[in-house]
């Protein structure tokens, strides 16, 4: 990360997943990256992304160790408790429902709260969301999926808003939604047919370079893995 300072520090929410694992290996082979912190259920088994208590908690155990540079969530889920997306209006259940804005929208939107104190504020920050291009309204043209792409949908008002509440207090902070690509990890095991899925390890590396490119002025955005701007 070249638009970070020497010696950085990261912080990486979802380390255990395909994504996040990934991200962490490519953090702590960045000779400019100074420190790795990583949170997961599978770290920190008390931790709980939709428990704001335990956010709070982690926030604080890890705010110990000073300011962080770079905070990326890569968490997020497409099956949740054995219910995968609607293929119709007609399979949509309430707390199947609930629980993917619980896991997709409310979860990211806690980190944001707890950890967005700990980012950098003399210098340049960024806070990082894993979000998808089908939360993309614009982009819809397939259907389905109503819960997953509402929560997504949802994620990145969430980006947005926050965003413009940062740069009051945070001028050189970026926050963006990032959409990864079609990763060859168990999320999209079920669903990658016809689409060409890429490693994750590839993922990782591209969605930090997009990060690494990113102006102040284009906080709160919503990209993919190779840039591009996604409409919302």
């Amino acid at each position: 990360m070249q638009s970070l300072r020497q010696g950085y520090r990261a912080l990486v929410v979802g380390a255990s997943g395909g994504i996040g694992g990934a991200l962490v290996g490519v953090l702590r082979d960045d000779p400019a990256c100074g420190a790795v912190e990583t949170l997961s259920r599978a770290i920190m088994p008390e931790f709980d992304l939709t428990d704001e208590t335990s956010v709070e908690a982690a926030a604080a155990a890890l705010g110990e160790g000073g300011a962080f540079d770079l905070v990326f969530d890569a968490t997020g889920a497409l099956t949740i408790d054995g219910i995968g997306p609607e293929k119709t209006i007609r399979a949509l259940d309430p707390a199947a429902m609930a629980r993917q804005f619980s896991v997709n929208a409310i979860g990211p939107a806690l980190l944001l709260k707890h950890f967005l104190p700990l980012l950098n504020r003399s210098e340049r920050a960024v806070f990082a969301t894993l979000s998808a291009r089908v939360g993309s309204i614009g982009d819809n043209r397939l259907g389905g999926w109503i819960s997953y792409r509402a929560a997504k949908a949802a994620l990145n008002q969430i980006v947005r808003t926050v965003a413009v509440e940062a740069a009051r207090t945070r001028p050189q902070a970026v926050i963006a939604a990032l959409h990864p690509g079609t990763v060859a990890t168990s999320l999209s095991e079920a669903y990658g047919a016809g689409h060409a899925r890429i490693s994750p390890g590839q993922s990782a590396q591209m969605l930090l370079e997009v990060l690494d490119g990113l102006q102040p002025d284009q906080t709160g955005g919503f990209f993919a893995h190779d840039g591009s701007p996604i409409e919302w």
